[in-house]
């Protein structure tokens, strides 16, 4: 069964929307970077390093905006689907790190006197607006295509928490600016990283999931086994298997046991009604499925887990 995740022009648009996004994140890494180095800002140094592992996360949705146009081939089965998952793990790891080093660094300038205070607040809010408007402009590129697909919402929504942290730095500038307290930078970078650290643990428990290939979430497979006992014709079903390849791409395989006198014809009906129950039924539409129709009384070696 073929199975087509869109058009060749949309994923060349979609290709070309992520690239100047990754092109305009990656000047204004450089920058913070730099920014950081000069005015000895935390927040702006978290923000950057908040801002490498979003680009990582840019780059995986554009390699994967190309890829997705590639057929699988007989070395690759399902493409270059896995790396989108991979690369966001990664990028997960790198951001928890940052986020604890920041909790820690804040930690240490607040209370232990640790670190150099800012040296040119004004230069901070310079450093703070570029990034916010750089944030700005890749918002407005992605957001016309950030429904089409997972992988563009996914795109679209690291572009804004991006921009969140362009804030929270900006915020900081001009709280220092009138107030004169320069520990306020070391609050600004324990607060961005506050909302690092969450973010990166639920897309590391995400991305595990996929590895580990557990059951896509809000898919009830004792549900499924149910429905698909009940389609004429069909005795039982066992070796019930579900998984995530990559975003938006569940599959589903199983031994389903047909009543013994099943003709041909028949059991492409069957096949026909389970595949429309999978992709039709529950909340998360399965095309793509595997079958294998084992006549009654068919000593299958996994029979013994019909019933688990």
């Amino acid at each position: 069964m073929a199975h087509v995740h869109g058009s060749s022009a949309a994923g060349e648009g979609h290709q070309r929307r992520l690239m100047a996004t990754l092109a305009l994140t990656g000047s204004v890494f450089v920058a913070e970077v730099v920014g950081a180095i000069v005015t000895g800002s935390l927040a702006l140094l978290v923000d950057a390093g908040h801002m490498l592992t979003d680009m990582s996360v840019l780059a995986a949705s554009a390699i994967t905006a190309v890829l997705m146009r590639r057929r699988p081939n007989d070395v690759r089965t399902w493409g270059w689907s896995r790396l989108e998952v991979i690369t966001a793990a990664e990028g997960a790891t790198v951001l928890l790190f940052v986020g604890v080093y920041a909790l820690v660094e804040a930690g240490m300038r607040l209370f232990g006197g640790h670190g150099d205070d800012v040296r040119d607040v004004r230069l901070l809010l310079c450093f703070g607006v570029l990034g916010l408007a750089a944030n700005c402009g890749s918002m407005v590129v992605l957001a016309s295509n950030r429904e089409d697909n997972m992988n563009m919402k996914a795109a679209f929504l690291e572009v804004v928490n991006d921009a969140l942290g362009s804030i929270a730095v900006v915020v900081s500038a001009v709280v220092m600016m009138a107030t004169g307290w320069s520990g306020f930078d070391a609050v600004a970078g324990g607060v961005i990283a506050l909302l690092m650290i969450p973010r990166a643990v639920r897309l590391l428990v995400s991305a595990g999931r996929v590895l580990l290939e557990e059951t896509p979430e809000g898919l009830d497979l004792g549900e499924v086994r149910r429905h698909l006992e009940e389609v004429p014709r069909v005795v039982a079903v066992h070796d019930l298997h579900a998984s995530t390849v990559a975003t938006g791409m569940p599959v589903l395989s199983a031994h389903v046991v047909v009543e013994r006198d099943v003709t041909m014809q028949q059991a492409g009906e069957v096949l026909e009604r389970m595949q429309d129950c999978l992709r039709e039924h529950f909340p998360v539409s399965i095309g793509h499925t595997t079958f294998q129709l084992e006549p009654e009384g068919y000593d299958s070696p996994s029979s013994v887990q019909m019933h688990e």
